[in-house]
């Protein structure tokens, strides 16, 4: 469940990333007040958790990784 929940946030911040690149557009800044204030620092906190925590996907083995998912 936590790996689903951490490439969700994974995407919600790749597709972030991909506005400020192609239209100069931070997402998370227009909702929140700007980057600087508390509540965005904690999402971009939050994703980058994710993507630490996605890094052991790169290591697990396929089986493993299924077998705790357990696929659907």
């Amino acid at each position: 469940m936590i790996d689903r929940i951490c490439l969700i946030l994974l995407i919600i911040g790749g597709l972030n990333w991909g506005g400020i690149g192609l239209f100069q557009f931070d997402l998370v800044a227009w909702l929140f007040g700007g980057s600087a204030s508390l509540i965005s620092r904690i999402v971009y906190t939050v994703v980058a958790l994710s993507a630490v925590w996605c890094i052991s996907l790169l290591f697990r083995e396929r089986n493993a990784v299924l077998r705790n998912g357990k696929e659907d």
